[in-house]
Parts: structure tokens; sequence; C-alpha cells
């Protein structure tokens, strides 16, 4: 048979029928109930005008504080192919009355135009992590048919924007899911209406609006309201809230796979050794079956992190062989654990990007793996854990156990909140936990780069830069990396 032969004689699947654009204007107008202008096909779905690309389609979203229509026109200068807008335009557009409305409603058709297995995934710590570790199993166990929300879409807009960019050809969709209030986590959830709902961990993260740890494994649990009939959640074993959680997802109907390092759980860890870049070689149970593979990314959560992994793998259908491979190859996400090499006074330090998001569970587990890096100096730069309301005093201030025994050299404190801490590291002798541990406080980034700058970073330093985003920390990361030549390691 020749090639042109069999190439014509290639089976054919449903699949194949689907289109290849993202979305038309006919596909459009039918989803949201709008009026078309005319013919086009858009490739993307943006709602800032500053990130459009050519051939997107811009969503003109009205919120409190802005119009998304003032910005029409630099979402044209920058090439989008149409627009979404509740007033007319002399631009291609679908004319609506409601565009947030109309966002929701493209995000519904195109979670019912792909047959993708789709997967939810919430939790007090490491879901953006996960979510991108479970979507690069699914990438390459389907060759690159796997869809996910970006960055940390994963609020009101950030959710139904991610559906909506979703292709029809899409096999698998990872959707991130977050809160701060009861009740946010049950709409989003209803919007993805995931086959696989996973909770990675319960920690105490916007502890100020619910008020304990039990009300935060209660909306956390939210997730498992919008599964469809049949779906699966996983669970952490290990969590003092699993039966909370199983509760939860079993009144739901869902079948509860569970991961940890508990006997009763379903994706099981038998073995971890550490490795010499940090991360793992991983011996686990995936529900009866043994797997051998290594965790990239350095530090004790990562360990769970991956077994999270392995059991949503395995419940989607996917191939855990895939997934180890992709774990393996995995490296830091920008201010969730990217590793940098910087210039310093001698040759080069190691720098530890979590500048993106910080509360007490993830602070401990950070400075732990900090404590377990090989180092001549270890310098935290710690910044303010918000949204922890009245607990935020205490919470601070339990930081100087876990810099004690990461035996840090020195501390940056920065923010109002660090104050605490400070108070605590400032006790005299044998009344503060970590005593004689050098540390300066400050009120903000620039202040933080001024004091690591006069303390002086050498060679075979590492330096973990760490709080929330509303701290600016980003901003010390990017003067340190900026300054000379580096490169990211794994």
């Amino acid at each position: 048979m020749s090639l042109n032969r069999a190439i014509l004689s290639w089976p054919r699947v449903a699949r194949d029928r689907l289109p290849l654009a993202l979305w038309s204007a006919e596909t459009i107008a039918e989803a949201v109930g709008g009026t078309a202008s005319g013919a086009f096909q858009v490739s993307g779905v943006e709602i800032d005008s500053r990130d459009v690309r050519a051939g997107d389609l811009f969503i003109a979203l009205k919120g409190e504080s802005t119009d998304g229509h003032r910005f029409i026109g630099k979402a044209f200068a920058n090439g989008a192919a149409a627009a979404l807008v509740s007033e007319p335009i002399d631009w291609p557009h679908i004319l609506v009355e409601d565009t947030s409305a109309a966002l929701e409603a493209l995000a519904a058709a195109a979670r019912e135009r792909a047959e993708a297995v789709r997967i939810g995934v919430t939790g007090s710590v490491g879901k953006t992590g996960v979510k991108e570790a479970i979507f690069a199993a699914l990438d390459r166990t389907s060759r690159g048919a796997a869809h996910r929300s970006v960055r940390s879409y994963n609020n009101h807009v950030g959710v139904p924007l991610s559906l909506a960019r979703m292709p029809a050809r899409s096999r698998f969709g990872v959707f991130e899911m977050g809160m701060n209030h009861a009740g946010e986590i049950d709409h989003l959830t209803r919007q993805v209406r995931p086959h696989i709902a996973v909770v990675t961990t319960i920690a105490p993260a916007h502890i100020e609006n619910l008020g304990s740890e039990e009300a935060i494994a209660d909306a956390k649990g939210e997730i498992f309201a919008g599964l469809v009939e049949g779906g699966t959640a996983v669970i952490p074993a290990d969590s003092p809230h699993f039966e909370r959680l199983r509760g939860h997802a079993q009144a739901c109907g869902a079948q509860v796979v569970s991961f940890g390092r508990s006997a009763h759980a379903d994706a099981r860890l038998l073995d971890a050794i550490p490795s010499a870049n940090g991360g793992a070689l991983v011996t686990a149970d995936i529900s009866g079956t043994r797997l051998c593979f290594t965790v990239a990314e350095p530090g004790e959560h990562w360990i769970s992190n991956a077994l999270a992994v392995m059991a949503t793998v395995k419940a989607a259908g996917g191939d855990l062989a895939a997934a180890g491979l992709a774990l393996a190859e995995m490296g830091g996400l920008k201010g969730r654990g990217a590793r940098h090499r910087i210039a310093v006074t001698g040759g080069h330090a190691l720098l530890i990007d979590e500048s993106y998001n910080a509360n007490p569970a993830s602070m401990r587990a950070t400075l732990r793996q900090l404590g377990q890096t090989p180092a001549t100096r270890r310098i935290a730069v710690l910044g303010s854990m918000k949204e922890l309301g009245d607990f935020g005093p205490g919470f601070h201030a339990q930081l100087a156990e876990p810099l004690a025994e990461a035996q840090v050299d020195f501390a940056v404190l920065v923010g109002d909140e660090m104050r605490a801490l400070s108070r605590e590291l400032g006790k005299p002798g044998s009344n503060s936990l970590a005593a004689g541990l050098a540390f300066a406080h400050c009120d903000g980034p620039g202040e933080a780069i001024g004091a690591l700058e006069e303390f002086g970073l050498a060679a075979g330093d590492a330096i973990l830069v760490k709080g929330s985003n509303a701290i600016g920390l980003g901003r010390v990361v990017a003067h340190f990396v900026d300054r000379g030549s580096t490169r990211r390691e794994g």
C-alpha cells in the first residue's frame, strides 16, 4: 500500500470531527445567547487586554472598579480577533447583556462539548503544584491532549475562564479551585463538574474568615458536591481531618481514594530515599500496583503530593509509568519552589523562590527543606502570612522553632505581622527557642534587599524567600536573580 493510500485509509474517530479552532462566532453566540457581528474564529480567550495575543477572544468584564470595555482598543491593538461585549463596538464581536454571565455560559459549553475527564484540585497547601503535576502526567499520557488552568486561576473568574479555554479535543482537564470563605468552592465545583476531586491537605490558611481547621475542611469538602455521578474523591489519609473529608465525599456519593503513609491509604508510601538534588526515590503501592519512581521536587511534602498525583492519574485512567516520568522531570514553579543559582561574592549561591504564598503549614515545610539543603550558611527571608486574623501573632511566633531546627544563620522578617516572630527571636537567652539567631525586621521588600546586601551573600549560601504574595517578596527574588548570570536548577 502506498503512503498516500495508507494515510487516506487511517481509521477516523469521533474526535477527528471536532473543530481545530477553539471557538467560532457561531458557537460562541449559541453558547452565550448573543448576537455575532459576523463570521470569525478565535484561538484563545482572555480577560486582560495586556495579555491578549493574536487570535484571542477578549471578554470585556465589568467589575466594581473597572470596565473591560475601556480597554477594547488595546485588546485589538494586541491582536484580538474578536470581543465579547455588552455594548456595540466597531470591531468583530458577540453582543450580550452581561459579559460575566456570558463567560460562565461559555465555560459550561466548553465543559459539555469536550469528552475530557475533568479533575478539580483544592487544598490549603500545594494545590497549584499538584495541579501542575497532574497536568504534566496526563499531558504525557495523552500526548498533548490535556488542559489545565494556568497560574493560580482558581476563583470565580479564573475557573470559568480556564474552562472556556479548554479545546474540544481535550482528553483531560485539570482545574484548581481556591476560596477565602465558605460556599465559594461549592459554586466553582458546580461549574467544573469534575469526575475526580482532589484535596491536597488541610491547614490554617484563611482561618481568619473560617475560624477553625474543621471549618476549613468543611469548606474544602464542598468540592465533592460538584462531582459527576460515580465520581472519585482523592483525600489525604494522614490528615487529622480524614474522617471529616471522607464523610463529605461519601455524602455526595463519591468513591473515596486516599493517599499517604497510613496503612489504610490506597496510594501508600512504602519507602522514600533522598536523592542528591533534594528530591526523592519513592516506592509506593498504588491500589495494589507497586511502583518505584523519582520525585524531582525537594521536600517531604512533595512525596505526599506525588502520591496524590499517582492516585489521581490511576482514577483518571492515565498511565502511571508516564506519571512517574513526569514527576521526575518537574522543575519548581516561579514563586512556588523555583531554584536559582545566583552570582554572589566568591561564586554562586542557591536562591529558593517561594515568594507567591505562605501559611503556617507551608512555612514549616519549606523551612524543614531549607534545613536539609547542603549549604555553608542558611538564610531565610520570611514575609507575613495573611488571613490569619486573631490567630496571626501566635502562628508567626511559632516559626521560631522551625527556624532553629533548620539551623538558619540569618533571618530577614518582612511585614507588620512578622513583629510577633521578631519579639520571639529577641527574647533573652534560654527564653528564646532560637537563641542566638541573627535577624532583622523590615517593613517591605526594599528594606529586605538592603538587609541582605548589608549581611553579605557569599558562595555556598542557601537563601529561602517565602511569604504571602501581598508582601511582594518576588521583588527580592528578581533583584538577586536579575543582577548577574544565573541558571534555573531542577
